[in-house]
């Protein structure tokens, strides 16, 4: 597999900026700005039915599906974060608060 230029770090950061700006956006013209702008449950729907494909794809040790699905729980996951007011900080935050625990 090819390393990508850029880390996980700086591609879930322009993620996020994306889809602070998709809250502008039109519902009718955006799927993220339906999922930030629509009833929670679907979005929360969203992030069960993609961890599951995440499960199923792993138990199947189907490397290529479970790059797909994962990026998709990346997606839904930080549009959750986007639609709470939470950042990225505040999961880092927390995660660091576990290892001094």
């Amino acid at each position: 597999m090819t390393r990508s230029p850029e880390n996980i770090g700086e591609v879930l950061d322009k993620l996020y900026l994306v889809l602070e700006e998709r809250k502008d956006a039109s519902p009718t013209s955006s799927y993220t700005a339906a999922l930030l702008s629509e009833s929670e449950d679907r979005l929360l729907k969203k992030i069960g039915e993609e961890a599951t494909e995440v499960v199923i794809a792993a138990k199947a040790a189907d490397v290529e599906q479970l790059r797909y699905e994962i990026a998709d729980l990346f997606y839904h996951l930080t549009v959750t974060i986007v639609r709470y007011g939470l950042t990225f900080d505040d999961i880092a935050e927390e995660l660091i608060s576990r290892r001094r625990g």
